[in-house]
């Protein structure tokens, strides 16, 4: 945000009871944000955008084409990594948004979450661990695919670029942290998802929200467990990501120009 200015966050849904809903648990739970609202992100400024930290987009409420949409809000990610970027996603939406609207800034929300849920993740902000609602992935998505069988033999890279997904990382950021190219990291990828029988994103982190994948990659379940910063490898993941993103603004700039293309 501008230096000086008060918090500001945009609401964004084509739908005006969703806007007016939305609107009021921001004005009942963060009266000290001030709150816009709009039906499309085309119609917002570039002052508005810049003066705001926080934006929740109501995609669940959108007519258009799914990928169209989201590789609009992709677009606009790039460019004001400063937002906090909540999206309210139907199902029908889940594999578009995981594909191009997760990064580091950017929380999926299920359009039937609880408000609490909500106003938890705006309270949270960019420190929220849990990237993707367990909402999305759970009860019904792990219903449809059971892995609680399955025999899972994946490489240390494929492991590592599992977790940083998991995580919430982009493939450009996995591959510059990691100093690989994004065809190296696709790839690794990709070969994970042979290996698991699976065949698409949504697949893919519904895997890796499920009790096995957080259990063969030592993340923390949709349960709380924080067995992750037990390890060395993973303390040394913080420390990289640190030193790339946090101690030097030439490198989150040049982060997320990688990420943009």
């Amino acid at each position: 945000m501008l230096p000086g200015c008060c918090k500001n966050g945009i609401v964004i849904s084509k739908i005006p009871v969703m806007q007016a809903g939305l609107k009021e648990v921001m004005r009942t739970h963060f009266p000290e944000y001030e709150i816009i609202s709009s039906a499309s992100a085309e119609d917002l400024t570039l002052l508005q955008l810049r003066r705001s930290g926080l934006v929740i987009a109501d995609l669940a409420g959108e007519s258009e084409d799914p990928r169209s949409v989201c590789e609009h809000y992709y677009s606009l990610i790039s460019q004001y990594r400063e937002i906090h970027w909540v999206f309210m996603v139907s199902r029908s939406w889940y594999s578009q948004a995981v594909e191009l609207l997760m990064c580091p800034t950017a929380t999926l929300l299920s359009d039937v979450e609880p408000i609490e849920n909500l106003v938890k993740t705006v309270r949270s902000g960019n420190t929220h661990s849990e990237r993707i609602s367990a909402m999305l992935t759970s009860p019904a998505m792990t219903e449809t695919h059971d892995f609680s069988y399955r025999s899972v033999i994946l490489t240390l890279s494929e492991r590592k670029v599992l977790r940083l997904l998991g995580k919430g990382w982009g493939i450009n950021q996995i591959a510059s942290l990691l100093k690989k190219s994004n065809k190296t990291i696709s790839a690794q990828k990709n070969s994970a998802m042979r290996r698991l029988a699976i065949h698409s994103n949504a697949e893919m982190y519904a895997w890796i929200n499920s009790a096995q994948g957080a259990r063969e990659l030592n993340l923390p379940s949709v349960y709380g467990d924080a067995a992750e910063w037990n390890t060395a490898e993973l303390r040394r993941e913080m420390v990289a990501l640190i030193e790339k993103c946090v101690m030097s603004r030439i490198g989150i700039e040049s982060l997320f120009r990688k990420f943009a293309g």
